[in-house]
């Protein structure tokens, strides 16, 4: 097994966990597959993380699967916007923490009953 954290980035946890949710459980070749075509920002960030997991392991993407891809709130900006009458407003910027952890698949033993 092996995994990649990728801390702080500039995406909300909210919209990463969406994309983190299609793709747990996927084949590393298929999931980077399909994010290729989504329109998400959190989607590109999330393949990139995936590959580097893969790369952690000395994987190829078609052997190994994702067993884990967790997406964690971070700290948050503060920002302020003026306002009218001279007040302000206050802007929340999150960043998230994605991690992904990729593993073999388990191989289930086959035992053959022969025929006595």
């Amino acid at each position: 097994m092996s995994k990649a954290l990728l801390k702080f980035v500039r995406v909300s946890p909210n919209k990463a966990r969406l994309i983190a949710r299609e793709v747990q459980g996927m084949n590393a070749e298929l999931a980077l597959a399909s994010l290729e075509f989504m329109p998400n920002k959190a989607a590109g960030i999330i393949s990139k993380v995936i590959a580097s997991a893969v790369a952690n392991g000395d994987f190829e993407p078609e052997e190994v699967v994702i067993t884990s891809c967790r997406v964690d709130k971070a700290a948050v900006m503060k920002r302020w916007r003026p306002r009218a009458r001279g007040t302000a407003s206050r802007i929340l910027k999150p960043t998230a923490h994605i991690l992904v952890e990729v593993a073999e698949p388990a191989k289930e033993e086959q035992t053959s009953k022969k025929d006595v």
